[in-house]
């Protein structure tokens, strides 16, 4: 009895320290569900924008056209090509840093004629003209995109394509693509001489269709392009194209399909 009752202070000694514990353990708990619950209720949101935006080049235009006209005027080298590309893309966020535009067709051209010179290749201005101007306005959608278009046409959504092109560009592209049909207007950076993704293209985009960034949604197949139009509080939609891939340090699209079809998919979902 002597030894029994004098683990008592002992037990009553610990008894703070055990309500502790356990008033901890359901706190934690607490927080546990609390997070939970909220990366339920995150997926569970609906996402209904107001108004479709969508990229062009190599989003619903197959750009393989261009790439053979490329690899051609560089002598056949084709492992050039993605380097011509990513040289285009470079110097029109070079301009947008110097505060000077030129169309992003110049700027192609000028990046061809920069890519052979370093390659000691031989090309003249207007051999450079001719390989990116002539099948830059001639492009055929990729092979998913007529149906994912009509789908969301179906659902009733305002359609507008944003693009780094001039009017006289993107007209001529979809023109000869049987596409501006699917369209209710083009916006292009012409109008601002900033490029993509520079966020005052997506604001300006989104006062010219009178609708809140919340409201607005990009569909594209560029990841640069995904990531401006998220930084701009807009909705996104990545299109995996082969060859395309997100950057990891930005924040996820809303969806991701393989093709238009499966974001058309996913936003009838939302219905």
């Amino acid at each position: 009895m002597p030894r029994r009752n004098s683990l008592i202070p002992r037990c009553n000694s610990l008894i703070p320290r055990c309500n502790t514990f356990i008033l901890g353990l359901l706190i934690s708990i607490s927080l546990m569900s609390g997070l939970a619950f909220s990366q339920d209720s995150d997926l569970n949101k609906k996402i209904k924008p107001k108004v479709i935006f969508f990229d062009v080049n190599e989003t619903l235009l197959d750009l393989g056209n261009v790439g053979k006209s490329v690899s051609k005027a560089l002598g056949g080298r084709d492992e050039l090509v993605p380097y011509w590309f990513t040289t285009m893309l470079h110097y029109s966020l070079v301009g947008n840093v110097m505060g000077e535009y030129n169309s992003f067709g110049e700027i192609g051209i000028a990046s061809l004629e920069m890519i052979a010179n370093q390659q000691n290749i031989k090309l003249t201005p207007e051999q450079a003209r001719t390989a990116v101007l002539t099948p830059f306005r001639d492009l055929e959608p990729h092979k998913d995109v007529v149906e994912g278009l009509k789908k969301i046409r179906a659902m009733g959504y305002t359609m507008i394509t944003l693009t780094n092109s001039s009017d006289a560009g993107i007209a001529a592209q979809l023109k000869n693509a049987n596409l501006a049909q699917y369209f209710d207007g083009s916006l292009t950076v012409q109008n601002l001489q900033i490029f993509k993704p520079d966020l005052k293209v997506y604001q300006w985009a989104q006062k010219e269709m009178n609708v809140a960034p919340e409201d607005a949604m990009l569909i594209a197949a560029h990841a640069w392009d995904i990531a401006g139009a998220d930084k701009a509080g807009w909705k996104t939609a990545f299109i995996l194209r082969p060859g395309k891939a997100l950057y990891p340090l930005s924040d996820k699209p809303d969806l991701t399909g393989k093709d238009l079809i499966e974001i058309a998919n996913q936003l009838e979902s939302q219905d």
